[in-house]
């Protein structure tokens, strides 16, 4: 059975491949709670301000 040698390049590129994916999955899911939170606001929001008017009939 042959050992197959380790290549440093190959470990630094997918370290650094690694470390950029790790930030951008971070990056996404910040954004993703982000507007996640801005509808919760929102929805809340239009809620209370539209939810509680009583309407009068018109007679």
């Amino acid at each position: 059975m042959r050992r197959v040698t380790k290549n440093p390049f190959m470990s630094l590129w997918l370290s650094a491949a690694n470390r950029a994916a790790g930030a951008g999955l971070g990056l996404w899911t910040a954004a993703a709670r982000r507007q996640q939170a801005a509808m919760t606001r929102k929805a809340i929001n239009d809620f209370w301000k539209t939810g509680t008017k009583t309407r009068r009939k018109k007679s």
